[in-house]
């Protein structure tokens, strides 16, 4: 199979928006598109990859296939969208294009936040499930895990994951600075919005023991909670939860501050000053800036996590665009790899048509050197074996080489073959 035969057809958030993406919503195992795309004419091997960001299928199809128009027809089937409106959300990438946007969404290059780890793991899910259907043959079984040791090996060799460029992750990541290990640490969230259930999630990853959640509307507070096994309490015993929480998050509506100095001093004294960190993303603020004077207690507002925010991508950006480099080299070596398959027949053949000449001159031969001992026949054996594999050596070098001649693969292929007249040898066959 030649590189062209591997492709990738999506729709992301770069291309589509959120109202197209919504109407692309499939189940998590993603049973039903992966069997409907394995019935695509030509479709030799297929898997389906369904996140909150993208949607894409990923197939190593036959030579003379067409694939691309039926699989968009199926993935849009159900959503209203014409196939000329579809053609503009959805993008194709064929041959070595595919693997190297692969690299890059396995990497974690082509996300919406840079470096965020969720899609190596979304990624591998969508692996197992095609597994399980029995839609992964030889050469996307071989890409897809070249393209997991290529995210393993830009997570090991550069710093691309190591910097937060979220406001939420932010907060996180000084947490586990002031406070390090946070496994037995407890959080409280203060207002349950879309920037609380964010910070909860990456504090949930991070091994926090225990959410509390304090919100003007219990009911709402009583849902996050659930969500994270954690506990709902009204706004109203937000003071009492600080005695014994380590982290807090306020992310509330308010306009006017909701905890001050004054309320969090007996607190401390009360914690035998153990190190609390509050953190503050609201605008206006939640918290009385002044609480920062205390002892052991820790406050930053969005303005110091987007500092740190913008300091951190600046050093993202410079792990990405090494991780860009490693990608193309890994992309330039799967193409080495496929290029080592397309000659692989032509070799065999080659090597076949030295063996059948040689045993047939043999044949000729040795009968008529009578009495020769049989140590004798060996030796001329192994002489003629040799020179043959002598001679074949440069013709196979030439096949293998990375040519700067002009000459493509598929060139040298024909050339050698004509040379040897190979086809016509396989015809006889």
């Amino acid at each position: 199979m030649s590189a062209e035969k591997i492709m990738v057809l999506g729709v992301n958030h770069k291309i589509a928006p959120v109202g197209v993406r919504e109407k692309l919503a499939f189940s998590d195992d993603c049973t039903i598109p992966t069997m409907a795309i394995k019935n695509v004419n030509g479709c030799e091997e297929c898997l389906f990859l369904s996140t909150c960001n993208r949607v894409e299928i990923y197939v190593a199809c036959s030579e003379e296939a067409e694939v691309d128009s039926a699989i968009r027809e199926l993935l849009f089937a159900e959503t209203g969208i014409s196939d000329k409106e579809a053609q503009k959300y959805t993008y194709v990438y064929r041959g070595l294009e595919a693997v190297r946007h692969l690299y890059r969404v396995t990497t974690s290059l082509d996300s919406m936040i840079v470096g965020e780890p969720q899609i190596l793991g979304q990624m591998k899910q969508a692996f197992r499930n095609a597994t399980e259907q029995n839609s992964i043959g030889f050469y996307l079984n071989r890409l897809f895990n070249k393209s997991f040791s290529v995210a393993k090996r830009i997570r090991t060799e550069t710093n691309i994951g190591a910097n937060a460029v979220s406001i939420s992750f932010a907060a996180v990541q000084l947490a586990k600075k002031i406070l390090g290990n946070l496994n037995d640490k407890k959080v409280l969230l203060v207002g349950a919005g879309e920037m609380a259930e964010l910070a909860a999630e990456h504090l949930v990853s991070q091994g926090i023991s225990e959410v509390v959640v304090a919100n003007r509307t219990y009911e709402r507070a009583l849902t996050l909670a659930d969500r994270y096994k954690g506990t709902a309490v009204s706004l109203e015993d937000m003071h009492s939860q600080l005695e014994e929480v380590d982290i807090l998050v306020s992310s509330t509506g308010a306009t006017d501050l909701i905890l001050e100095k004054e309320d969090v001093k007996p607190v401390m004294r009360r914690r035998m000053h153990r190190p609390l960190f509050l953190i503050d993303i609201a605008v206006p603020r939640d918290l009385d800036p002044e609480i920062n004077d205390l002892d052991n207690v820790y406050l930053y507002d969005i303005d110091d996590l987007m500092n740190v925010v913008e300091s951190n991508k600046a050093e993202r950006d410079k792990a990405a665009a090494v991780a860009e480099n490693m990608v193309v080299e890994e992309t330039a070596k799967f193409g080495r790899w496929l290029e080592g398959l397309s000659v692989a027949p032509t070799i065999g053949a080659l090597k076949k048509k030295a063996a059948d000449l040689c045993r047939d001159e043999l044949q000729k031969t040795i009968p008529r050197l009578q009495d020769l001992p049989e140590k004798d026949q060996k030796a001329i054996e192994l002489l003629a074996h040799s020179i043959a594999n002598k001679l074949l050596h440069n013709p196979i070098m030439f096949l293998k080489a990375e040519d700067d001649s002009g000459m493509s693969k598929q060139g040298r292929l024909d050339f050698v073959r004509d040379c040897f007249d190979l086809d016509a040898t396989d015809n006889e066959d």
